[in-house]
């Protein structure tokens, strides 16, 4: 069933794609702005009415989507940023609040941080600090990086000069580098925030797993990492292996069955690091004393994770990933199901160990791999790989 919604901000590059796609949608739009006159021009047709009118004519309408702001590529100082970005929707949720308006559908910033290096990255921060604050409305983020659609604004404008057949293989080949979303993902996240009965936040990026130049770049990582490690590192994975055997009992490689992609088990291996006969269950649920002397040392460097160049070439891991957990870790496994992190091929390293977040906390980890899966470029798992290469993070952290 369509809803009733303010849009503020319509005249602008969003505003002019979303509105058809919201009227296909079924949803009934009032169109609110300081210049009338363009709104009819751009929208013949439609109700509109000014910033100070929403308190009378949007009575009884079911949210307002905030598209009014000041972007990251016009110029301004710090005041004329923080006056259309906070200053303005401050007084734009006050007539909607008096209308009766429940909810608030908020195009959120990546770049939205206290110590943005933009006025654009604070001010759109002093306004989420604002909406954080608000007790009687239903607020939906939807955190987007850049948006294209039939053309391109912002930091994609440089693809205007292109030919028009070469402009999405130029976005998908920008993709690889920075999280981009189409306006139609868009409208989606908006159809998702309208159903919501609570407030919540959305990250809304295009899918890069289905970004060939994005998917060929990775696999050609992946098995320059294998390449590297079995053609010029051959002689650690020997010498590992034969000081595992020496210095306690059992086998040199420990086989685990994963959930992998789409949650498919597969066996992962590794450099034994524990004692043989040590319970299967998350390294968090482990006693330290089950860790032998050398696994100390190969966990501490990473070695211990060398094996799983098999899994990388036959496919079933990636270099960088959210790690695999075990089948029988269900509340992780669940968590993972929402956040869609069984979408894409699971890892040797990953986001959450590099800020030192393991399986202890099925939630937070969840999250921050759903994060990954959003917004996976070449340029953040380079980040990853150095990251683990310098030793960041503590990794899966065993029981005191």
């Amino acid at each position: 069933m369509g809803k009733q919604i303010i849009i503020t901000g319509a005249s602008g590059f969003l505003g002019k794609q979303l509105v058809p796609l919201l009227e296909q949608a079924g949803h009934a739009l009032l169109l609110s702005g300081r210049d009338l006159v363009r709104l009819q021009q751009l929208f013949p047709g439609r109700k509109v009415c000014s910033i100070d009118k929403i308190s009378v004519v949007a009575k009884g309408f079911d949210a307002l989507l905030h598209l009014a702001v000041r972007n990251n590529d016009q110029p301004g100082t710090e005041a004329e940023f923080m006056a259309a970005n906070h200053d303005h929707l401050s007084a734009i949720l006050k007539s909607a609040r008096i209308a009766g308006v429940g909810m608030l559908i908020y195009p959120a910033s990546l770049h939205a941080e206290p110590q943005a290096p933009t006025p654009y990255g604070r001010s759109k921060f002093s306004a989420e600090q604002m909406l954080a604050q608000l007790a009687d409305m239903n607020v939906q983020l939807l955190r987007l990086p850049a948006v294209y659609g039939s053309s391109y604004q912002g930091r994609l404008s440089q693809l205007n000069k292109l030919p028009s057949a070469l402009r999405p293989l130029a976005r998908q080949a920008l993709a690889c580098l920075k999280p981009v979303v189409h306006v139609s993902v868009l409208a989606q996240a908006i159809e998702r925030a309208l159903s919501s009965s609570q407030s919540g936040e959305q990250l809304v990026t295009d899918d890069n797993a289905r970004n060939p130049f994005y998917r060929v770049s990775k696999r050609v990582l992946d098995l320059g990492f294998a390449g590297f490690v079995v053609l010029v590192l051959w002689w650690l994975l020997l010498g590992v292996w034969v000081a595992v055997r020496l210095t306690s009992s059992g086998p040199g490689i420990f086989a685990q069955e994963r959930l992998g992609k789409h949650q498919r088990p597969f066996t992962c291996y590794k450099f034994r690091t524990m004692q043989s006969g040590t319970k299967q269950a998350g390294t968090h649920e482990i006693s330290q004393a089950s860790v032998t002397k050398i696994g100390h040392i190969l966990r501490r460097t990473k070695i211990d994770e060398l094996p799983q160049v098999w899994n990388i070439l036959k496919g079933e891991l990636s270099l960088v990933g959210p790690r695999p957990n075990l089948p029988v870790q269900l509340e992780l496994s669940a968590a993972r199901a929402r956040c869609g992190v069984y979408d894409i091929l699971p890892g040797v390293t990953g986001l959450g160990q590099v800020q030192g977040v393991d399986m202890s906390d099925p939630e937070k980890l969840a999250r921050l791999d759903g994060t990954y899966v959003k917004t996976q470029t070449l340029i953040l798992d380079v980040k990853i790989i150095l990251a683990t290469a310098l030793g960041r993070g503590m990794g899966d952290r065993t029981a005191q």
